[in-house]
């Protein structure tokens, strides 16, 4: 979920220096000279984070129940790569990219 917070960085850089109040967009506070960053620039970009972490769910999906490292190294040096290829498989068919 994209944050007011995660928006301004992203829109500065990393150099907006701000407190918000009750997590509320009217109620952002510029400090140390801070240009403001205008309310739809801040609403525009949160919407592009959002959009951008719902198309990815399928990457979150996948990493909860790819076996660990040590496990799927484990797997190839027991039953080969084409073994492990089929483990892979099968969660990357179960959440595909869209």
């Amino acid at each position: 979920m994209a944050t007011i917070t995660q928006a301004i960085i992203s829109l500065s850089n990393g150099t907006a220096e701000f407190g918000i109040k009750n997590n509320d967009i009217d109620n952002i506070e510029w400090l140390n000279g801070t240009t403001p960053i205008p309310k739809a620039d801040i609403e525009a970009k949160m919407a592009e984070l959002k959009t951008a972490y719902d198309n990815n769910e399928y990457q979150r999906n996948r990493a909860k129940e790819y076996p660990s490292m040590a496990d799927q190294l484990d797997d190839i040096y027991h039953n080969g790569i084409d073994a492990w290829k089929a483990t892979i498989k099968t969660i990357k068919d179960k959440y595909p990219k869209e």
